[in-house]
């Protein structure tokens, strides 16, 4: 690991200029991406989210790249559990179910399923929900039990939800019809 690489993840910040500068680093300097997944992947270090953050940006522009992570970040899912590292994990696995250029193997697709499932459950954060509801319903056009389950869930009491939780919930149930 490349300890001035870490320190930049480490004074990095949750504003946009903060993370596009990180992650534009990543795009200039791609042998540094393999330092970012370490920090990303290890969810004790007590930067991890910084770095997930910054993966979601780069997953977002160019999926190629993250590639040769996806098994190891798929076998680290169930391992985020702070909401600052939640969030991106469940964009990026809605990006990982939306690509068409890659290819999920059937482990990739069952843990992001067994993940986006319990987020789903939990349904603390509107963010993660939606992203984890919508990677679900990708991969639900390949497993009908997923639409079914998925149906179940988001019929479940609504009350005390967000705005932005409700909206998607009565997006994908439209979407299931």
């Amino acid at each position: 690991m490349n300890s001035e690489y870490y320190n930049q993840i480490a004074k990095s910040t949750a504003h946009r200029k903060s993370r596009d500068d990180n992650k534009n680093f990543i795009f200039l300097h791609p042998e540094h991406l393999v330092d970012l997944t370490e920090i990303a992947f290890n969810t004790q270090d007590k930067n991890h989210h910084k770095a997930c953050w910054i993966l979601e940006l780069i997953c977002e522009e160019r999926m190629e790249m993250f590639v040769p992570f996806i098994d190891d970040f798929c076998k680290t899912l169930p391992n985020f559990k702070i909401d600052p590292a939640l969030r991106p994990t469940s964009k990026i696995c809605l990006f990982l179910t939306k690509n068409k250029k890659v290819t999920l193997t059937e482990f990739q697709e069952e843990k992001i399923i067994e993940t986006c499932l319990d987020r789903l459950i939990d349904k603390d954060l509107a963010a993660t929900a939606a992203y984890s509801m919508r990677a679900l319903y990708q991969l639900g056009k390949k497993y009908d039990w997923v639409n079914e389950e998925l149906k179940m869930l988001l019929t479940r009491d609504l009350s005390g939800q967000s705005p932005g939780y409700c909206f998607a919930v009565k997006d994908i149930l439209k979407r299931l019809k």
